[in-house]
Order: structure tokens, then C-alpha cells, then sequence
């Protein structure tokens, strides 16, 4: 399939070949019929892609922040090679559409295969052959409603929800201010709802054009104040809805001049937000802002996993806002298609985009994409022969290297792309097969950037490809231990970044697959991406200390990671004890050079539930051979405190190590200081030692530790709960 997709770095916009997205449990798969070009929305994110790096930094200074405070922690270059890969990331564009379903999830009800839906969201309702849409991003078109009309679907409920926002009385006399797509439709909303309307913006066609629509006055902001009041009888008007993109604060300004005392200013548009306080004090007036679509938006719950609302308790969801629009059409009280300047086929999408570049001299409003091959693509799902994968390049035609590691990659997140696959072309060895992403977009960006044959999304077809020897599994925790099990079971060797898994169940089914064949001596290497243990300074440590017992104290300033991230659902990512103080024990348990034999966990409890209270604990641990050592892992805490902090004491040495930069060690009067400019968690020398690991058939890492390292991080939260000191099984 075809997916319109733009390169945040370059800004260059392309049509590319890529597999279609996979169904989740939670929505449907939708192949496209029409979709809308927003020429606000699309327009700013295709104007700030196409900026110089000077640009985009002036465009966001909160992310060059961010990138000064990583700086600071992790090392100029560690940085900028992350900064670059994150710049290199695919913007899928568009958001709202139309379409058929072609596949239903097992959880979604009331969608059948071949319904007409239309589909609202960014990420989901993009311009793309096939478009994966959560249940509660999807609503049926109604008999009457043409799929065009329907494509206005998100547009149509961000207007929706301004309105809603005004609460506005029959007969009350509201201003538009910006008459854009939003614009023009906000006022078809307000009129449908018994409102007098007038409509303010510099273009003079869309002035004609809104008067027609059913305006009662129309106006340029150079005439507004002056027409405001007359439209107003001397009053000012009820309420402003701006629905105008520009960085001025104009609008903003001119709303409260035309206010009545007591009325409502309600922004839906992009604009500048420095609220001119006299005037809106001296008029006591009411400022609301309307959030996209309504309520669930940016609610992973609602949107992703498909909890709606109760209908009683909130009368209009983003959903309820779609079927609202829809209807409205349906009943001919609005009319989207009047909008509509330009029809493109999406094999000319390219064309649409000329023009928000101002390439030609057309004016344009509302443009729409149509799709002639989605009778096609409906006939091959309902047939089953839905192809799954692309072919990027014939490069392992003649075969591949016996001494190099043919592998294949599932899942392709922010850190498989800064980390893993950087490691792994700095180490060597490694030959890209196939890679298999959730998204085509992903898919194509990172599989043509690291030169891998074939992009699928689905992963069957790594686990039974004969050219791939090596599974490297990098996607959600909740699907490690299943991944790592399929790796197991078709005799490929496996890198699983951690953890290896999220449960105690998923554990012993690893364990029951995996010791009968080592027992055997046909396992093949298994190992998971603790990386810390390889990390040049914390090999240092380890051969300074030797084999005798130690005492060692871990401080982690992990920063909060609020509650609604996956990380933080316990059936996801298993929560951050199982997601990520796994590093922290097997850290601890590699200097030990023992596995741990019991622990004690206690955390802060704290009255603010904004993170749980397990992100703000302190483990105690011993080891077999009589070491000990205490995690304090913490959500609070200044970011200005180094991330990583430990100190080992053993014998007559004590030695501190500072965010992997610094470590010093003492030894009776001496003293001896080793540094780094960059900071080194380990990465490299972990791919050289999974390498060297494939090759030999001896894995980098026990088996045993990481099963003990798993357990322990079960038992910690054991230990929360009970209060009581937990043996480690």
C-alpha cells in the first residue's frame, strides 16, 4: 500500500510503498476513500519540517532545552546522535477520513467488514491506502452522508467542540473570527443552532463565500469593531469564538473589544494568547479553550484501549462529537462539500501540497484526497491475500556470511533507533534482514536507513524466515516473553531488550522451554539487554573488587514518568520495578558476581498520586556469597543530581562512579581517577559481546542470573505489599 509521509529533518513529502498497518485487538483496519487535507494544521507541520535546524530550534525552544539538560547528563555527542535519529523519525500526515472496514478487532464491537466509517485522529487517520483507528476514533457513516462530506470528520467535531465550549442560547449573537475550514464550519454549526453569526476574516473570498453559507454579517478585522457593534445593537456580541492560525495576539485583542460584560471568549484556532487583562478584567470576561475533538482526547485510555465515558456523565465524547457532525450533515444543516476547492487522486497527493507551499497561484480551502484502489483492497482482505511486507532492496540474494549474524528486528521505537541499530553498525557483524514494526511509516524510514531487505508488519514472518539466525526484540514489554518464546521455538538465537518479561507465569513458561534444551545443549543464546554490566568503568569496578563480598549503594534519579505512559500500566510495561530496576539489580549482581538470595523493598508514601508510590523506593538485597546492596531508585528529586550514582565499598577500596563518566577509586592513600566525555552505559561492548556470544554458542550473561534478576524484581514488589523481607525463589 501507499502512505503519504514527510521527513521532519529534510521536509522533503513522498509517497512510499508500505506494509500495511497491523489490528490491534482494540480497533479496525480501515482502507481509505477519501481523506482531508487540512490547510491549517498540515500546512504549520509541513512549513516546520522544511526550517533549517536553526529553524526548527526557534520554532521549539522547549525541546532545545531539553537537548542543553541531555547534554549536560549524557555528553555532547551521545546527544547529538540521538537528537539527529530523533529528527530522522517519519511525520505521517493527515488526520481525518473516510473509508471501509476491511478487519475488525477482538474486542471491538458494532463494526462489521465493509461498513462505511469515518475516522478521526493524528497517527491513525492519516493519508494512507490503510489506516489502523482505535474503536473510539471511528464512528459508520449514515446512509445519506457521502464519504467526501464524511472526510470532514475530525475538522468537523474540533468545530463541534468550540461550540459546545460557547454554550450558546437561541438567538445569541456570536463572532467567528478567522474563516479558515474551522471557521466556515463553526458558523454553519452556530446557525444550525439558532444563532446570528458574524463572520470576521482578511480574505474577502472566504467573506462571500461564509455569507452565502449563511453568515448574517461578514467583516475584515479592520471594520470588526465597528461592525461588532452594530451586528450588536451597541451591546457587543455574546460570545467570540477564534478559530484563526497566527502567532499574533490580534485576535485575542480584538475578542475582548467586541464583547458584551460578561461574554464569552472561546479559542479553538493556533493563535497568540497574551490576554490583554484590563479589558477582559473591566468586562469580567469568560475565556475558555477548546481541547481538539472533546473529551478522551490525549486520554490513552479512551483512545487507545477503547474505555468510553459514561454517556451520563459525559454527554459528548470525541466519538459522540463525530456521530453529531455526521448527523448534521445527514439533516443537510451542514454542508462540507461546499467547501471543497480541490480533488486529488492520491497518486497526485503531492499536488495538494503545492499549493499550502504556495507553489501556484490558486487559492484553496477545503481539499480533499480520493483513493481509487479501496474496492481492491477490501476484495484481498475479505480473500485473506492482504500482503504484509515490502521488499526494500535484493542485497542477501546470493546468500549472507557465515560469520556475520543475519538478524531480524521487531520493533522500531526511539530507542532501537538512537541506540540499538547505531550499536549495532558501529560493532559489526551484523547483517539487517527483516525488520517488523506495528506501522508501515516506521517500517520504511528505519528499514531504508539501516539497509534491511524486507519490511513486514507481521512478525510470523521473521520468526519462520531461514535467512534470519538472530531475533532482536525491542518492542512493549507485555509482548517480550511471547516473542522471546516464538525466537526459542524456531531454533533462532535472541536479544530481548528488557525485561525479559513482566510476569511470574511468562517466567517459568520461558524457564520449562529453555532448561530442557540447555540441558540438551541445543539452546540457542538467549540474552537480555542489560547493557549497564559492560559499561568500560563498571568493568573497572568489577576487576578492581575481584571475588571478595562487598557492600555497594545504587542511587537512581529517575525522574517521574507520569501515570498515563504505558511504562506505567502494570499489563504493558509491567510498571518501572519489572521495566526498569531489572538494570539496577543485574548491575548490582554482576560486581556482586552472585545472584540475590532475598530482598527487603520500602517506598515513600506520599499524598500526591500523580506517580505511584513504588517509583519512590529503596531495596536492600543480599547475595549468596554474603555481598549486599541498597537501590534507592527515585521518581523526585532535582534533575540538576547526576541520573546514576554508586558507591562499592570491599576490603581497603571504595569507589565511586558518577553517571558513567567519572569513576574514582581509592585504595588505602591512593587514589585513582578515571574519566569519560561521553558517557558510556555499555552499549557497543554489549552488541560486541552478543556478537562474540552467537558465534561461540556461550551467551553474555547466564541464563541463571537472568531468570534471578527477573524473580528479584518480582520480589521486590512482593516485598512492597507484605511489608516483609521476600527470598528470592
Amino acid at each position: 500500500m501507499k502512505q503519504l509521509i514527510q521527513s521532519y529533518k529534510t521536509g522533503e513529502l513522498g509517497l512510499f510503498d508500505v506494509p500495511p498497518p497491523v489490528s490491534d485487538t482494540n480497533g479496525i483496519l480501515v482502507t481509505t476513500t477519501a481523506s482531508l487535507v487540512s490547510a491549517g494544521t498540515e500546512k504549520m507541520i509541513v512549513d516546520i519540517a522544511k526550517k533549517s535546524l536553526l529553524g526548527k530550534a526557534k520554532a521549539r525552544p522547549d525541546l532545545v532545552k531539553q537537548v542543553v539538560d541531555k547534554m549536560k547528563q549524557e555528553g555532547i555527542k551521545n546527544t547529538l546522535e540521538k537528537v539527529f535519529n530523533k529528527l530522522d523519525t517519519p511525520i505521517p500526515l493527515g488526520y481525518s477520513c473516510a473509508g471501509r472496514v476491511i478487519q475488525v478487532g477482538a474486542q471491538v464491537d458494532g463494526f462489521s467488514v465493509g461498513d462505511r466509517v469515518a475516522c478521526g485522529g493524528a497517527g491513525y487517520a492519516n493519508h494512507s491506502e490503510i489506516n489502523y483507528v482505535p474503536q473510539n476514533l471511528c464512528v459508520k457513516i449514515p446512509d445519506g452522508v457521502d464519504d467526501l462530506d464524511a472526510s470532514f470528520v475530525t475538522v468537523g467535531a474540533i468545530a463541534l467542540q468550540g461550540v459546545r465550549q460557547a454554550e450558546p442560547s437561541l438567538g445569541e449573537r456570536v463572532a467567528v473570527i478567522g474563516l479558515g475550514l474551522l471557521g466556515q464550519l463553526t458558523v454553519q454549526l452556530l446557525k444550525a443552532n439558532g444563532c446570528k453569526v458574524l463572520g470576521c476574516d482578511l480574505d474577502p473570498d472566504k467573506l462571500v463565500l461564509v455569507e452565502k453559507l449563511g453568515a448574517d454579517s461578514v467583516c475584515s478585522p479592520a471594520d470588526m469593531i465597528a461592525t461588532a457593534s452594530a451586528f450588536s445593537n451597541g451591546h457587543g456580541v455574546d460570545c467570540v469564538i477564534i478559530t484563526a492560525s497566527t502567532v499574533s495576539n490580534q485576535p485575542i485583542v480584538d475578542a475582548g473589544e467586541i464583547s458584551r460584560l460578561r461574554g464569552k471568549v472561546v479559542v479553538v484556532g493556533m493563535v497568540g494568547m497574551d490576554v490583554p487583562r484590563n479589558s477582559y478584567y473591566r468586562k469580567e470576561l469568560d475565556l475558555r479553550l477548546s481541547m481538539a475533538y472533546g473529551p478522551g482526547r490525549y486520554d490513552p485510555e479512551y483512545e487507545e484501549k477503547g474505555h468510553d465515558y459514561p454517556f451520563s456523565y459525559v454527554r459528548w465524547t470525541e466519538q459522540r462529537n463525530f456521530e453529531a457532525f455526521l448527523g448534521l450533515i445527514a439533516e443537510g444543516k451542514v454542508t462540507p462539500k461546499a467547501l471543497v476547492t480541490h480533488q486529488f487522486d492520491f497518486d497526485d497527493a503531492l499536488k495538494a501540497y503545492d499549493l499550502l507551499e504556495g507553489k501556484g497561484k490558486e487559492k484553496y480551502l477545503g481539499i480533499v484526497l480520493n483513493y481509487p484502489n479501496a474496492d481492491s483492497y477490501l476484495e484481498s482482505a475479505r480473500a485473506g491475500s492482504l500482503s504484509r511486507s515490502v521488499k526494500l532492496n535484493d542485497q542477501h540474494k546470493s546468500g549472507l556470511s557465515s560469520d556475520n549474524i543475519s538478524y531480524g528486528l521487531i520493533g522500531a521505537g526511539n530507542f532501537a533507533k538512537s541506540v540499538i541499530l547505531p550499536n549495532l553498525t558501529k560493532v559489526g557483524g551484523f547483517d539487517p534482514v527483516a525488520l517488523c514494526t506495528a506501522t508501515g511509516v516506521s517500517a520504511h524510514a528505519v528499514g531504508s536507513k539501516h539497509g534491511f531487505a524486507e519490511i513486514m508488519t507481521d512478525s510470523e514472518a521473521v520468526f519462520a524466515n531461514p535467512r534470519i539466525n538472530t531475533v532482536l526484540i525491542t518492542t512493549r514489554h507485555n509482548t517480550h516473553a511471547d516473542c522471546v518464546l516464538r525466537a526459542l521455538k524456531a531454533g533462532k538465537q535472541a536479544f530481548v531488550e528488557k525485561p525479559l518479561c513482566i510476569n511470574p507465569a511468562e517466567l517459568e513458561e520461558i524457564e520449562q522451554l529453555y532448561r530442557p534444551m540447555q540441558a540438551a545443549g541445543k539452546a540457542p543464546v538467549l540474552t537480555v539487554g542489560f547493557n549497564r554490566r559492560f559499561a568500560p568503568l563498571i568493568s573497572k569496578m568489577k576487576e578492581a573488587v575481584g571475588e571478595q563480598p562487598l557492600a555497594v549503594t545504587y542511587r537512581v534519579n529517575a525522574g517521574v514518568i507520569p501515570r498515563d505512559v504505558w511504562i506505567q500500566d502494570p499489563e504493558v510495561g509491567g510498571g518501572r520495578i519489572v521495566g526498569e530496576v531489572c538494570h539496577f539489580v543485574d548491575t548490582c549482581s554482576f560486581l556482586a558476581g552472585s545472584n540475590p538470595v532475598s530482598v527487603f523493598a520500602t517506598c515513600v508514601r506520599k499524598a500526591d498520586r500523580s506517580v505511584p508510590d513504588e517509583d519512590n523506593l529503596s531495596i536492600l538485597l543480599n547475595f549468596a556469597n554474603g555481598s549486599t546492596a541498597a537501590i534507592h531508585y527515585l521518581a523526585y528529586g532535582s534533575r540538576q543530581v547526576p541520573k546514576e550514582w554508586i558507591e562499592l565499598s570491599t576490603g581497603s577500596k571504595t569507589m565511586q562512579l558518577n553517571d558513567f563518566r567519572e569513576l574514582i577509586i581509592f585504595d588505602g592513600s591512593r587514589k585513582e581517577k578515571h574519566k569519560s566525555a561521553n558517557q558510556d552505559k555499555g552499549f557497543q561492548a554489549e552488541f560486541t559481546a552478543f556478537r562474540e556470544g552467537v558465534r561461540s554458542g556461550v551467551a553474555p550473561i547466564p541464563f541463571d542470573s537472568i531468570c534471578a534478576t527477573t524473580r528479584t524484581t518480582f520480589a521486590i514488589l512482593e516485598s512492597l505489599r507484605s511489608g516483609l523481607p521476600v527470598p528470592v525463589g
